[in-house]
């Protein structure tokens, strides 16, 4: 029989709960609810009419999507903005009229046809962007006014030339395979449309002007205070939302050959039922290539359909009427709802039952209490903040980071004076030297970095290879934290979370599951990739002296593991240290062949006993504000050493957290212990009774200098 605690570590073990916030996190959830209408739309209407399938009505069908996605894609740049264009239809309705008049009447060359129609959308929505993005006059009103203006001129001059457009015959090839072509069985028109579609799609998600546009829909004064050219910015959107109408008009001028003074009326309501059907926010700063597609695709099988069932296009223009009102609707209620639903379903705390802590208490324990780190030196006091890793070079001097983004570097042989060796961004965390004096930097946020003796900073990697199986986008670095370089050059580094920045580390410590991973950069060939992944809180690595192995943390099962990177074992791990009474944390060599471990805080008998009840755990990151969660306490740190067969050797405790009162790193040089502490306003120095006081890490490592 099964015990009540096994099936509850089966049922967080196979039953992944955090994939269902995971997926609700991703951009193309929004594009899920109209693919599937789609497909709805698709199993009814698709039986009930005749010849839907066959290759001709798709054909048709086809180049009705070319020049209805263009109008799409373009009113969906503009509302991307934050604005809107009731001009499409208008300007869409000049390009037909302009084509035909070109090829019919005029009896222009093709290209020279699609220049001047080009050139006409492009002026239109550049006299739109003026007057919506430089004089700020209201885009609904602007384009409203613009609308009837080209209606107006179009009524006009169709009426002067409509006995010549229907005379007219543009005797030209290329003329009637832009209309009636095909490549490989598709519509030219359909592949022109799509390579269109294929570029935004590039420059919306990949491009800065993409993303500038984004921001500025998103929030208009933020923009601008980033530095964005917001009114440039939305002139141009409706410069290429007047392109892109000219080039549905073109293409649907090739296609017809005619025009009729109804051409393009209507358009924009259409155009807009299905941008936002589609899922692309009327409030701007949501959406994107593929929701317009979508959004275009179904309004155009629903227009096709009530015309096949003889439906009088009031009815079909009522009918799209009601079908925006109710995306309207999902819109809004989308939007205020999801984030809600994305914070109650994301964090998913799993099952993790630790055994019974070591006592710190008795006498014989090798944890037992003291106050050796009580009479610790102070450096720095006050001139810094939050120190997480402290390394010396070879002459002595003394590095640590700040949460302010610097490396800060304190002079031998006193430390009393200091200076920024350099200014990286984001919180520096672990570190260590290269055989070549480069100082190997672990960003939180950021990623890996170098920084040169004479204080200059390059990014050395910021992401990582997929995995196929996570939906999370693992590839980029959220939290790398520690590292340690192989003899062969190699850099393995620790990830602490794939799903949590670093000001969330509470919200991972909540979880408890394998978000953690250990990463190994090769500078032979530039590649990074992950060497294993589904750690709890990786969180320190040292490399071992035999230069094959690694140790590493995994802080929430307060353990630390042995990793065979190379040799007769690679790819085997081996459990050291499984049973800590507190978080470790970063992991150095000691001197006398040892090593030593910070521990970040100590482990207390509610949390441990909260991190058998994971639905305990998820109802306190529902109801409860996160300042009263229950998470690990990182107000008393120690210090600890030990060999290679997991036996502790010595703990190190300021037990009253007087002097130094918590730790997360520490390095021995020369007889002395460096202490550093991600939340301390200090680096402290103890001296280490018996130690070498010649032995440095660098000449560890890489050996004496020469």
């Amino acid at each position: 029989m099964f015990s009540q605690a096994s099936l509850t570590r089966l049922r967080y073990k196979y039953l992944p709960d955090h994939l269902i916030g995971e997926v609700l996190s991703k951009r193309w959830v929004d594009n899920a609810i109209p693919f599937l209408v789609l497909l709805i739309v698709i199993a009814v209407l698709g039986p009930l009419l005749p010849n839907f399938f066959t290759l001709s009505s798709l054909s048709d069908l086809g180049r009705q999507m070319a020049e209805f996605g263009l109008i799409v894609l373009a009113l969906a740049i503009v509302l991307l903005s934050g604005g809107i264009d009731l001009s499409v239809g208008s300007m869409f309705a000049m390009a037909v009229l302009g084509s035909l008049l070109g090829m019919n009447v005029w009896e222009l060359p093709v290209l020279i046809v699609l220049a001047g129609v080009l050139a006409m959308g492009a002026l239109y929505g550049l006299l739109n962007g003026v007057l919506i993005g430089y004089l700020r006059l209201r885009a609904f009103l602007t384009t409203l006014v613009t609308l009837i203006i080209l209606r107006s001129v179009y009524v006009i001059v169709f009426l002067h030339y409509s006995t010549a457009l229907v005379t007219g015959f543009a005797d030209s090839a290329l003329w009637d395979f832009i209309g009636f072509g095909t490549v490989y069985g598709f519509p030219l028109s359909l592949l022109v449309s799509g390579l269109i579609a294929i570029v935004w799609h590039i420059v919306l998600s990949r491009m800065r002007p993409g993303w500038r546009l984004t921001a500025v829909g998103g929030a208009r004064r933020s923009a601008y205070n980033a530095g964005i050219n917001v009114r440039r910015t939305v002139c141009l959107a409706y410069v290429w939302s007047g392109i892109l109408c000219s080039v549905a008009g073109f293409l649907y001028a090739a296609r017809l050959g005619s025009a009729g003074a109804d051409t393009g009326i209507g358009m924009e309501v259409s155009a807009l039922t299905a941008v936002v059907l589609g899922g692309n926010s009327l409030g701007g700063g949501r959406g994107s290539v593929a929701k317009a597609i979508l959004g275009a695709l179904l309004v155009l099988i629903i227009t096709n359909s009530l015309i096949s069932f003889g439906v009088p296009g009031s009815i079909t223009s009522t009918v799209l009427g009601i079908f925006l009102i109710a995306a309207v609707f999902l819109d809004m209620r989308w939007v205020r709802n999801k984030e809600q639903l994305l914070s109650k379903s994301y964090v998913s705390p799993t099952y993790l039952n630790l055994p019974p802590p070591p006592k710190t208490t008795d006498p014989a324990s090798p944890y037992r209490l003291n106050d050796k780190l009580r009479t610790v030196e102070v450096i720095g006091l006050g001139e810094i903040e939050g120190p997480e890793d402290v390394i010396l070079d070879r002459h002595d001097n003394l590095y640590c980071g700040t949460r302010h983004g610097d490396i800060v570097k304190f002079f031998a042989p006193d430390y009393q004076t200091n200076e920024v060796l350099a200014h990286i961004g984001g919180h520096p965390l672990g570190m260590a030297f290269d055989k070549n004096d480069n100082l190997l930097v672990c960003i939180g946020g950021m990623g890996l970095y170098q920084v040169t003796p004479d204080g200059i900073s390059t990014k050395v990697t910021d992401e990582t290879n997929r995995r196929w199986t996570s939906v999370v986008d693992d590839s980029r670095l959220r939290l790398a934290d520690d590292l340690d370089i192989a003899p062969d050059g190699r850099i393995f580094f620790s990830e602490a979370t794939v799903r949590y920045e670093q000001e969330e580390w509470a919200t991972d410590a909540l979880e408890s599951r394998g978000n953690g991973r250990i990463i190994c950069y090769d500078p032979r060939d530039g590649s990074t990739r992950t060497v294993l992944p589904n750690l709890v809180f990786a969180n320190g690595i040292t490399t071992m002296r035999d230069g094959c192995s690694i140790l590493y943390a995994e802080s929430w099962t307060c353990s630390i593991s042995r990793y065979y990177f190379a040799g007769p074992k690679k790819g085997r791990t081996e459990p050291v240290l499984t049973n800590l009474p507190g978080y470790p944390d970063n992991i150095n060599r000691a001197s006398d062949g040892n090593y030593w471990a910070a521990l970040l805080g100590m482990r207390t008998p509610a949390l441990d006993l909260a991190m058998t009840m994971p639905d305990f755990r998820r109802r306190m990151a529902k109801r409860v504000a996160p300042d009263f969660w229950l998470y690990p306490n990182i107000n008393t740190g120690c210090v600890i050493k030990f060999d290679e067969n997991g036996n502790i050797l010595e703990s190190l405790w300021d037990l009253g957290g007087q002097n130094h009162p918590m730790i997360t790193s520490m390095r021995e040089h020369k007889g002395w212990l460096y202490l550093g502490g991600v939340s301390n306003n200090r680096i402290g120095r103890y001296r280490i009774e018996g130690a070498d006081p010649n032995w440095t890490g660098p000449a560890s490592y890489w050996g004496d200098a020469k």
